[in-house]
């Protein structure tokens, strides 16, 4: 006895009209029992029932999504699904039901906008601790990290407790961090568990535990106002960085709290930008625009910028004696 073809049992879940303006829908994106029901207008327990069954045949899946359960077309049918849903399609996605059904979808799409609106709009003044409640507070720089080459090593001078580190490891093929601390390091390994392709070396950063052009990127975040001398340090960053590798500069604009020379062993209150580019020429780079940082309003501290430049590939050092001076 020869066996029915598999075209017709796939067929079959599709010989009702009802079945076909569900997939018609669900190829367009994911729709819920609910939505699908309201935009057809057929009851809910008449709705699942013939989702029941073109998902027992493998036309739509769906997932749980707390108490909401949307579906959508299977995105895996087979050429010979794809061919009958072809023919189904043509004649059936411009008649007049299929028609209304569109326009519906476009009320329960944009009645989930509205929802979206609603919320920002009652939000919005909370808006900043909600998205750091949710996701943490890095929200805002994530996105950056996508312009780090993912081949690139990244070096973080002064790593602290290497929150940079560890935040830019997931982008990149190798993170060091380096650091004078042995308090601060032994954080940093804590919070670099599991991480196998970033370590920390204690070191001076004016004498770097690193061989001559061994990375990337460069970072220096609020570390050389406590470096007696930053040229140095400065220095070191440019032989340890490839040819057209980059430091990245980020550190206190010239300010006049004396205190923090007692209180928090700063050696420099802050840096103006004809010094910090007469440096970095010195030492190697050639230097990008000075970028003053807006205020964290909650900060109390003195305003920021950052400063980024480029390791000449000649490798020649531009003389400057005033530069060495404070």
């Amino acid at each position: 006895m020869t066996a029915e073809p598999a075209v017709l049992d796939r067929l079959a879940a599709l010989g009702d009209v009802t079945r076909a303006r569900l997939l018609l829908l669900l190829e367009t994106g994911e729709f819920t029992v609910s939505e699908l029901g309201q935009i057809l207008q057929t009851t809910q327990p008449t709705t699942s029932r013939h989702l029941r069954v073109l998902a027992e045949d493998g036309w739509v899946v769906s997932r749980q999504e707390g108490t909401r359960r949307p579906y959508t077309l299977a995105a895996d049918l087979d050429e010979e699904a794809e061919a009958l849903w072809t023919v189904v399609r043509s004649g059936v996605s411009e008649s007049d039901p299929a028609r209304a059904d569109r326009e519906r979808a476009r009320s329960v799409l944009a009645a989930r906008a509205d929802r979206a609106r609603t919320f920002f709009s009652t939000a919005a003044g909370q808006w900043d601790e909600v998205r750091a409640d949710l996701f943490g507070e890095r929200t805002e720089t994530l996105p950056l990290f996508g312009l780090l080459d993912p081949e690139w090593t990244v070096v973080d001078l002064g790593c602290g407790t290497g929150a940079a580190a560890v935040g830019c490891a997931p982008f990149v093929r190798q993170v060091i961090g380096i650091d004078r601390s042995e308090e601060m390091l032994e954080a940093a390994a804590r919070r670099a568990t599991g991480l196998d392709h970033v370590r920390f070396e204690a070191g001076e950063l004016t004498a770097l535990p690193l061989c001559d052009a061994s990375a990337d990127l460069a970072l220096l975040s609020l570390v050389l106002h406590y470096l007696p001398e930053p040229l140095v340090a400065l220095r070191e960053a440019a032989r340890i960085l490839r040819p057209g590798g980059r430091v990245v500069v980020v550190d206190m604009r010239e300010h006049g709290r004396t205190e923090y020379r007692t209180t928090m062993g700063h050696q420099w209150p802050g840096f103006g930008e004809a010094r910090m580019t007469a440096w970095l020429e010195s030492a190697g780079f050639e230097p990008g625009p000075r970028i003053p940082l807006p205020p964290d309003p909650a900060a109390d501290g003195p305003s920021l910028f950052l400063q980024t430049a480029v390791r000449r590939r000649s490798g020649r050092r531009r003389s400057s004696e005033s530069s060495e001076r404070r």
